[in-house]
């Protein structure tokens, strides 16, 4: 437990070091009030680019806060993601490649500690980011047009976070698995690819797969997922998370000898 606490201290000051507690929660919240505000200056901005005949009138109907909350997930699904993946990818790669693990490995290690005291670190990062991206769409579109209702904010927003979790193992995996923070990345990348077009093929006759976590979220935000499947959805989710958990504990231990001393 010491270790770990040591090892947790040492992940917190990198990501103060780096800065990535401070930047990436702000490209998440500039990903969140992206949305409300275009909508919400969308006529102004097409009238500001012309092209339009003389004394038009642009009149567009406001969107559902509902439909603005699940655009700025859409927004955290693509850029977000790739923000996260690009953070993160060097976490263990990076260290065993450029030498900086030496210190750390040519002592007795847990890995266990190791691995996870990254994963915890990076988790926290990832979620203060999102909450806030979430936040602050919630409130310019509560101010710009209307609220969504807070409880299912909060159900929307925690069922993300699950996803957003998932994705963050994923990625510390990829980094523990793989020689260099590139291949990490582009294994992160590459899997969410095929497993996203397999889910989409067959995705349909399984209601507790993992990929369907950011659509139970919306619907939060109408009439509700099924409780039984979301509920067998987030154990799947766990079990995956724990499986990718300890692949990478693995992985990291397998790897030492990989290590520059």
């Amino acid at each position: 437990m010491k270790q770990f606490s040591a090892l947790l201290l040492k992940e917190w000051r990198e990501n103060l070091r780096n800065y990535k507690l401070f930047w990436i929660p702000v490209v998440f919240i500039l990903l969140g009030v992206t949305e409300p505000l275009s909508n919400y200056y969308l006529p102004q901005i097409l009238d500001a680019t012309g092209g339009l005949p003389e004394g038009a009138v642009i009149e567009l109907p406001d969107p559902e806060p509902e439909q603005l909350m699940v655009a700025v997930m859409g927004q955290f699904q693509l850029i977000g993601m790739l923000v996260l993946v690009l953070a993160y990818m060097g976490s263990i790669a990076g260290e065993r490649r450029n030498g900086t693990a030496t210190l750390l490995y040519v002592r007795p290690l847990s890995y266990t500690s190791y691995f996870l005291s990254k994963w915890l670190v990076a988790s926290i990062v990832a979620l203060l980011s999102v909450w806030a991206g979430f936040l602050a769409g919630y409130y310019y579109t509560a101010v710009l047009f209307s609220a969504v209702p807070f409880g299912d904010f909060l159900a929307f927003a925690a069922t993300y976070s699950v996803w957003i979790v998932l994705v963050v193992t994923l990625v510390l995996f990829a980094s523990a698995s793989m020689p260099s923070a590139g291949l990490a990345a582009g294994l992160t990348l590459a899997a969410l690819l095929v497993l996203q077009l397999v889910h989409s093929l067959f995705g349909s006759q399984w209601d507790w797969s993992p990929f369907r976590l950011p659509n139970y979220a919306a619907s939060f935000l109408d009439i509700g997922p099924d409780a039984v499947a979301i509920s067998w959805t987030f154990v799947i989710s766990l079990v995956c998370l724990i499986v990718l958990a300890a692949m990478g504990i693995w992985f990291a231990k397998k790897n030492r000898a990989k290590t520059k001393v």
